[in-house]
């Protein structure tokens, strides 16, 4: 699995169907943001089958067919619609193309699975919510940061089991690697990237959301800069910001361009999800200075002060449970309202952001 940079980041797990072979069948359409192997990862391991791709590319077509070989060439985006047996399309499209996409797939009948983030305006949010009406389609949304990082998984079944109490603030840093030269040019693009509070903190936002069970918040305070990217002068390096949830709790959270060149990953991402009868901490990607490896949760309550070991260990039942939600019409795997509100906040925060440099 790469882990020298974010954007190919595409973790493996263990095959876990949930449906017998052939139940399932989805397709791909655009490969512009490595996030689509971890995508095709989690549902192939679910039980998914992958039967075509497309994408105007041919070397990324090309790639793509190396590490899921099998995969039919569709020639052009109306071939998937057009097969009934294609139940739901993935994709990682350029982000501010991302709702226009799902638009067209919902029109044809199918679920929509995108990349995070999902919009870059609030104009795509409205549109999309008024398609899902509609249609009655899913648009689902990969947070990864939660939903393929087993000490993300493993915090959760925590905090539903009670470990903590009532959570009161979730705290996130999620520091990214750049990697400029090997970044395409609509990345450094703010119209169609969409600014890092929209891009890498919508993953923060929506893993507040889920922990401490917000169904609304409010943006306080938000800020971005570009300190150190100057021949990038529409790149975010850094952004900040500030919510208030509807239930009383806080989330702060601090996303960033600023991965040192020796750390063995990407990014040292780390959450600290505090409640009323103790606190979570997660060390997702590494535990620097120690051979520990990925995915360490500490856990300190009042009965137990204790690290967890996950990696391997939990899974990513995300995706099967994606995939029976779109055969039975459940929301198992996560509501379409939580998957809109955290788009919607992200881009909020954004819009809002005071430019401090």
């Amino acid at each position: 699995m790469q882990t020298v940079d974010g954007m190919n980041y595409a973790p493996k797990g263990k095959p876990n169907p949930t449906v017998k072979k052939g139940e399932f069948i989805f397709a791909v359409i655009a490969l512009d943001h490595g996030h689509i192997y971890g995508m095709c990862n989690g549902l192939t391991e679910a039980g998914g089958e992958l039967k075509y791709v497309y994408d105007k590319d041919p070397l990324k077509v090309e790639k793509f067919c190396e590490t899921f070989p099998g995969v039919k060439v569709a020639q052009s985006e109306q071939e998937i619609f057009d097969d009934l047996e294609v139940k739901l399309v993935a994709s990682a499209a350029i982000t501010s193309e991302r709702c226009a996409l799902g638009i067209r797939t919902m029109d044809a009948g199918k679920d929509y699975f995108t990349d995070k983030a999902p919009f870059t305006s609030l104009d795509q949010l409205q549109m999309a919510k008024d398609k899902v009406k509609e249609t009655g389609k899913k648009y689902m949304v990969y947070y990864s940061e939660r939903l393929h990082v087993e000490s993300a998984v493993f915090a959760g079944q925590l905090i539903k089991d009670g470990a903590i109490g009532k959570v009161l603030q979730v705290m996130g840093i999620g520091p990214h690697r750049l990697n400029a030269s090997s970044r395409p040019n609509w990345f450094f693009n703010k119209e169609q990237y969409g600014g890092i509070l929209c891009d890498i903190g919508s993953h923060q936002i929506e893993q507040y959301l889920y922990y401490a069970d917000v169904h609304d918040a409010t943006v306080v305070r938000s800020q971005i800069a570009n300190y150190n990217h100057l021949d990038y002068p529409e790149l975010d390096d850094f952004g900040d910001a500030m919510l208030v949830g509807d239930n009383g709790s806080t989330n702060y959270f601090r996303v960033d361009w600023f991965t040192p060149d020796a750390l063995k990953t990407w990014g040292d991402g780390r959450t600290i999800i505090l409640g009323t009868d103790g606190y979570i901490e997660l060390r997702k990607y590494i535990n620097i200075g120690t051979n520990d490896g990925a995915d360490q949760v500490f856990l300190v309550n009042n009965k137990i002060e204790k690290q967890y070991d996950v990696s391997g260990k939990v899974g990513y039942p995300f995706f099967g449970e994606l995939i029976l939600d779109c055969i039975n019409r459940t929301e198992n795997a996560m509501t379409q309202d939580h998957a809109f509100k955290a788009a919607e906040l992200c881009i909020i925060a954004q819009m809002q952001s005071v430019k401090i440099k």
